[in-house]
């Protein structure tokens, strides 16, 4: 019998500028330095928010990427550091690959196929997909024929009848940035 295992689809460059706004809006804010977001850490809070808990999981990690590396994660490099890489913890195992967008498609397109083919799979169980907000309305009329456990993380709710979760707040935690920080 083959082991299910759940997806986590992310457009790396949309995490990435989010991070970096995220970063320069809260220095200013709390008047302190922040880090770079710690990516094994923010994958495990998307994966608890797109509904793992504690167990032996496997998660198979896709991020799709234009860029060499992150600006604003660690590890950062996706050829050096990150693709072909995993690590485990209570939520089980990570399996990391990057694909890079060419000069053949764009990453919207490449998004919609990677989901499209992740939706067809018997092996997947469950979909975690962060993808940019310029195609997300697009990717919401596809999220109708995807008949397994879905969430999609954003930085703003969307119309949709699609399980969806705050990418904001798994990217505070990955930053540092505390709520007590910010609830005063």
């Amino acid at each position: 019998m083959q082991e299910k295992k759940n997806v986590i689809l992310v457009d790396a460059d949309y995490i990435d500028r989010v991070a970096f706004n995220l970063i320069v809006n809260f220095e200013r804010m709390l008047e302190r330095r922040i880090p770079q977001a710690d990516l094994a850490l923010w994958l495990d809070c998307v994966a608890l928010d797109g509904g793992l808990r504690p167990a032996d999981n496997l998660t198979q990690v896709v991020l799709l990427h234009s860029d060499k590396a992150f600006q604003n994660f660690l590890p950062a490099s996706f050829s050096d550091e990150l693709d072909g890489k995993a690590f485990s913890d209570n939520l089980g195992e990570f399996l990391i690959s990057s694909v890079r967008v060419e000069s053949i498609t764009t990453m919207d397109a490449l998004y919609r196929e990677s989901l499209q083919h992740l939706a067809q799979q018997k092996d997947v169980e469950r979909l975690m997909l962060v993808p940019g907000e310029q195609y997300l309305t697009v990717l919401g009329h596809e999220l109708k024929s995807v008949e397994k456990p879905c969430c999609v993380f954003t930085m703003e709710p969307q119309v949709g009848r699609y399980e969806q979760q705050m990418l904001g707040f798994s990217l505070m935690k990955a930053l540092g940035i505390r709520s007590d920080e910010i609830v005063k």
